[in-house]
């Protein structure tokens, strides 16, 4: 067997999903010793505060565990971990931690330790408006913490924005009015920002404690119990034989290693690692493969029933069930990864390219003879998601089982190393996303604290005239911004605080509009010029990065369109009757495959289209034809009807010409389709 042949053999697969996870960790400090106690102490601590929070199982006997005093607990547990694990700067020392951070980790559990003592009196006596002197000093000290907190997990555009905005109070009129606000003194902000329920402990951090926590404890048991292996193993056991098979089951590891882990540069490290080379091996190009990757791992992120964080964070802002978040996602998401599924099966179709040979594939049988449990766990998980509506006590009891079911594993039962493994990987995972969150609150808290977001929204509406797909549009470049600098989580709440409001005023369905700024919040990783999806399965496949950011966003292009749809049409969320349902779904996966042929050059049935210049022109009547077939009923006020005979109308001429450009211009070729 070959050595490319071996990169779906079972060990061969573990072997490079630990490379992957090193790879991963390398950004970290490994700490031991004294520090390694600590750290695993505390991240026990928040662990056991959570199951009794959210179980209420009364630990705390005869003492009530208020909301804002669990959620300072949290912050004291975990945002010391921060400076204990994430390096300052580069060239810090990475083995061992240095007395500054050391310091101030003590610093971050000693102020919020203080918060906890006098949650009683921060609810009773309002101290975000009337705070004690001590209190202000106080919070003026966690403030800078938390800004440092915010720079390490999530970079320099996280730090700017949080200390541009958060300080936006204190010189809120001296703005142009278009953005102006009521001002504030530096005592005054800094005490709202710590002790309302607006800033650091608003919506991201709620979510994060009584929503995100189970769920990041589940993907990390599935990541450290073998779950990878298993997804990668049983996507080549599934489709590895059939045409283009490798890009196909890049589809189906990273959709399925994407819900898990939630991390778009993770997914394309743990999958790419393996399906790169074996796309490579049947003669995809090295920018197609890497961007196929790319566009997978970043659809993981979309794909229920585990949606990463931002889906929480969204069930809050809407207050619905996270079940909801979960159903709304299925179709958008189904239609993305159909998308990339025709858009390589189409190009396979126009080159010819054959699977990997049976032999040199897994079992299917004993692929889930030996990962069963996984399936069974996933679906315990939505039983509960679903059925039960149990959202916040759900991922812990899949967690148990998995962990309980896993130990009768010998191939990957959990010895002690691993459990440290799993403990230290959980602990970071925590700490930096509850650091991130933490201080993205402050954006919600400065705009709630000088009552911005309502002058905000009333200034778009104005700007956009009350045309709705302007603002749209605005909300789709300011979404793709946003997402180039900051993570899809603070992108998102940005954007729900400050623009979601505009358009559900104009009349759009407040599930739409959420969903739509995530998606497009998503759409910077794989679309240049930053790109980070596509530039890391780049590095893999050794492409030029650029390129391979050209070559998925052409590769993923339904995810530029199906958000519009969805916005127009909530069918497309499951909110509409059946037929309704059924119908918008349907009309767009149809629409879905005449897009990919004309951006692939081949038709399912029709066979292959040419790249001359008049077999281009009708590639472009089939882009506009599946795009009109695609759109919603009430699509910029058009009837399905009307959409529907102007996609035939396209669509018929648009199959004649590319068919006659091959017999009338043979052998001449747009030079650009060939590189794109």
């Amino acid at each position: 067997m070959t050595t490319e042949a071996r990169s779906v053999d079972r060990m061969s697969v573990e072997e490079e999903l630990e490379k992957a996870e090193a790879s991963e960790l390398a950004r970290y400090r490994v700490i031991g010793g004294f520090w390694a106690a600590v750290f695993a102490a505390m991240v026990a601590a928040a662990v056991i505060l959570a199951v009794n929070q959210m179980f209420n199982l009364g630990f705390f006997v005869g003492f009530v565990l208020i909301d804002n005093r669990y959620l300072y607990l949290m912050v004291g547990l975990l945002f010391p971990l921060v400076f204990l694990v994430f390096p300052p700067f580069k060239g810090s020392p990475l083995d061992r931690v240095p007395w500054y951070d050391a310091f101030l980790a003590v610093l971050t559990f000693v102020v919020a330790m203080y918060f906890v003592w006098n949650s009683n009196a921060i609810l009773d006596e309002a101290w975000e408006y009337v705070a004690p002197e001590t209190a202000v000093y106080v919070s003026l000290l966690m403030w800078a913490l938390l800004i440092e907190i915010g720079r390490r997990t999530g970079g320099i555009a996280i730090f700017i924005i949080t200390i541009v905005i958060s300080l936006f109070p204190t010189y809120a009129d001296m703005v142009p009015n278009i953005i102006s606000g009521v001002p504030q003194t530096l005592g005054d902000t800094a005490a709202f920002h710590m002790m309302s329920v607006e800033s650091l402990l608003g919506i991201p951090m709620r979510a994060f404690g009584t929503l995100v926590f189970g769920f990041l404890i589940f993907g990390a048991a599935l990541q450290y119990t073998g779950a990878g292996a298993f997804f990668i193993n049983f996507a080549f056991a599934l489709l590895g034989h059939v045409r283009g098979g490798p890009a196909k089951v890049a589809i189906f590891a990273s959709g399925l290693m994407g819900s898990m882990s939630g991390s778009v540069v993770t997914n394309v490290i743990t999958t790419g690692a393996m399906s790169i080379p074996a796309m490579k091996r049947i003669g995809f190009r090295s920018t197609y493969a890497a961007g196929v990757e790319a566009c997978a791992s970043t659809g993981g992120t979309l794909m229920p029933p585990i949606m990463g964080a931002t889906a929480f964070v969204m069930a809050s802002f809407l207050n619905v069930p996270y079940v909801e978040v979960v159903i709304a996602a299925v179709i958008p998401s189904l239609l993305y990864y159909f998308g990339l599924f025709m858009q390589i099966d189409s190009y396979s179709g126009r080159h010819d390219m054959k699977g990997l040979p049976r032999h040199e594939l897994p079992s299917v049988m004993q692929t889930i003879k030996e990962g069963w449990y996984y399936i069974f766990v996933f679906a315990l998980l939505c039983y509960m998601l679903l059925v039960m509506q149990r959202e916040q006590t759900a991922p812990f009891y899949a967690t148990v089982l998995l962990l309980v079911i896993n130990q009768f594993s010998a191939k990957h039962r959990m010895d002690w190393t691993k459990f440290k493994k799993f403990f230290l990987g959980l602990g970071m995972l925590l700490a930096e996303l509850a650091g991130l969150l933490g201080a993205i609150g402050l954006i919600i808290g400065s705009l709630s604290l000088t009552g911005m977001a309502g002058t905000l929204t009333n200034d778009l509406v104005f700007l956009a005239g009350g045309n709705t797909l302007l603002l749209l549009i605005m909300g789709a470049i300011t979404s793709f911004i946003l997402g180039i600098g900051m993570t899809v989580t603070a992108a998102y709440i940005f954007l729900a605080v400050v623009l979601a409001p505009a358009l559900i005023r104009a009349g759009l369905d407040p599930m739409g509009v959420h969903m739509f700024m995530l998606y497009w919040g998503m759409i910077s990783f794989i679309t240049p010029p930053v790109a980070i999806g596509a530039f890391a399965a780049a590095s893999l496949a050794k492409a030029p990065p650029m390129a391979t950011g050209i070559e998925a966003m052409r590769i993923g292009i339904v995810i530029y369109f199906v958000p519009f749809f969805f916005v127009f049409n909530p069918a497309l969320l499951m909110q509409g009757t059946v037929f309704e349902v059924l119908l918008n779904g349907g009309t767009a996966m149809v629409g879905i495959v005449f897009l990919a042929a004309a951006m692939q050059g081949y038709l399912l049935v029709v066979g292959k289209l040419g790249a001359n210049p008049i077999s281009m022109l009708g590639r472009a009547c089939i882009f506009f034809a599946g795009l009109f077939i695609m759109a919603p009923d009430g699509t910029l006020g058009h009837s399905y009807l009307e959409l529907l005979v102007a996609g035939i109308v396209l669509l018929i001429p648009g199959i004649l010409l590319a068919k006659a450009g091959r017999k009338l211009m043979p052998g001449v070729r747009v030079r650009a389709s060939q590189k794109a």
